[in-house]
């Protein structure tokens, strides 16, 4: 595992892609990371998620209390979250907002969709960093926390994050999940009352993906 910070209040650890945070109800026997963790700091409060297919940094509280202040902020969109994704198509556009209205847990597939009445509220905030031939690196700042919302808010705009097949992407030799990373987690600290910013640095995939676009 890869730990970022750890104290008493709090641990905060980059995930790797491809291990999901709790146990997967289609392998219920595969590895998963709150086990990993327990394994070695005994009791673990989930104060929220990453997709098992997403890399990047998350935090989780060694306390009951700090399981309750995390969960507050987070609540109240007091928590601000980072993401990069490699996109395909090119956005005419430097920055947008999304506000959809979506629906979880469709179908067999389990998909997030649009749907213009009974869907939650959503946002997020993205802005293209880089622009290639047929691909682009965007930021995005979700202030809400739906299922796949980042992957469903980019699909609806018809730029699906690269290797996204769930959510229309074309099928890719360039990397073997959807290339969606959570860089950075800022958040009041439950301990100390201060502000504090953890980043998680890129992955290998995501990285060997952007050099092949030359991004």
């Amino acid at each position: 595992m890869d730990i970022l910070h750890q104290d008493e209040h709090i641990i905060v650890v980059n995930k790797p892609a491809g291990l999901p945070v709790q146990p997967d109800g289609w392998e219920p026997d595969a590895p998963y990371l709150l086990k990993m963790l327990e394994e070695k700091f005994k009791k673990i409060w989930v104060v929220h998620r990453l997709d098992k297919v997403t890399s990047g940094v998350m935090v989780f509280a060694l306390t009951a209390e700090a399981h309750r202040e995390l969960n507050r902020q987070f609540e109240q969109h007091k928590v601000e979250k980072v993401y990069q994704a490699i996109v395909e198509g090119v956005p005419p556009w430097d920055e947008r907002i999304a506000r959809h209205m979506l629906q979880t847990n469709v179908g067999r597939k389990h998909r997030t969709i649009v749907v213009q009445k009974r869907g939650k509220n959503s946002e997020t905030e993205f802005r293209v960093l880089k622009r290639g031939q047929d691909h682009a690196l965007i930021e995005a700042h979700p202030k809400t926390g739906r299922t796949h919302q980042i992957r469903v808010h980019l699909s609806a705009y018809r730029f699906p994050i690269l290797g996204d097949i769930l959510y229309d992407a074309s099928k890719t030799d360039l990397i073997a999940r959807p290339a969606l990373h959570a860089a950075e987690l800022t958040f009041t600290h439950p301990g100390s009352g201060k502000r504090v910013a953890y980043s998680a640095n890129l992955p290998n995939d995501f990285l060997e993906a952007l050099k092949l676009l030359k991004l």
